[in-house]
């Protein structure tokens, strides 16, 4: 392991900490990977200042390994995140007799800058599905319907790439057209799909059992070999049908994500029902959408009116 190459108290220590966040804080396995991978970073670079325990660890050094991180041309949201993370192992290392005192609580989170997301737009979604749904009826087999119940649910409910995957049979309540979803914290939510997504997902049901083997167990879609798909597949699967529409950007699941949540707001959904829509913790998340909208409706108005 990495963390074999650090000393063995700081090596400890991040064992003990990983441990921490993985027993108590229940975060996800992406942010238990993120957060370990930054404090190996912060450790490694304690280690060539010459420490070989946290009593290296002070504002200096925390300033030191961040200025590092921004010379080797780390984005601002990849510095938010490595600060947040120190933060919250200040925290416990105090709490856990590690630190007497905090030196990352005077730390100051480098500003974001948040760029807005490319945008796919509503003919284009619809050109990619109904191509889908050609190979589908061409006799494209069993996984050309999934393609397609995949491509309307990422676009009808904006659920998460890891959502999706994560999705059981009794998670769809199909007279209600929802589907139940167990998004970031464990959290769930309850979210609608239109008739387009129900006539897709029958579709590719009615099929599952020629794809599907008993190691797939309850899983809504699989893959070619049967088993539970894989994200990777299904970021394949999108980009693979936005390729061919002329002029549609390059997108994956985020990106339906995106225009689904667009969408919603240009067609005149409020904000707070779209947060609840895409499991947003905060509404400031949300507000991103309002943000495309906007550039949205002032490149119609500069291309289109007189006075522009």
């Amino acid at each position: 392991m990495e963390s074999d190459v650090l000393p063995p108290v700081l090596r400890q220590t991040l064992d003990d900490y990983v441990d921490h966040l993985t027993r108590d804080r229940d975060v996800s396995e992406h942010t238990v990977r993120a957060y370990r991978g930054d404090l190996f970073d912060l450790f490694a670079h304690l280690q060539r200042l010459g420490a070989d325990d946290l009593s290296g660890l002070t504002v200096r050094s925390l300033r030191s390994w961040l200025a590092n991180q921004q010379t080797r041309g780390r984005a601002r949201g990849t510095l938010q995140r490595r600060t947040a993370a120190v933060r919250v192992f200040g925290r416990w290392a105090v709490q856990t007799g590690r630190l007497t005192e905090d030196p990352a609580a005077g730390l100051r989170s480098p500003k974001r800058v948040r760029s807005l997301p490319p945008t796919l737009e509503s003919a284009d979604a619809a050109a990619m599905l109904a191509e889908a749904l050609t190979v589908a009826a061409e006799g494209g087999g069993p996984s050309a319907d999934r393609d397609v119940a995949i491509l309307e649910l990422l676009y009808a409910t904006g659920i998460r790439v890891s959502e999706l995957c994560g999705l059981d049979l009794g998670d769809l309540a199909e007279g209600r057209q929802t589907v139940r979803v167990l998004g970031k914290g464990n959290k769930q939510r309850t979210v609608p799909y239109g008739n387009p997504a129900a006539r897709a997902l029958n579709a590719w049901l009615a099929v599952r059992g020629q794809l599907a083997v008993p190691e797939a167990g309850a899983a809504v879609f699989v893959g070619d070999r049967g088993k539970r798909i894989d994200q990777r597949v299904v970021r394949r699967i999108v980009h693979r049908a936005l390729r061919v529409v002329d002029g549609a950007p390059d997108l994956g699941p985020h990106g339906l994500r995106h225009a689904m949540a667009t969408h919603l707001l240009e067609g005149g959904a409020d904000l707070r029902s779209v947060q609840e829509l895409l499991g947003h913790a905060s509404l400031a998340t949300t507000q991103i959408y309002t943000h495309v909208s906007d550039a949205r409706l002032r490149a119609a108005f500069q291309q289109a009116h007189p006075r522009a």
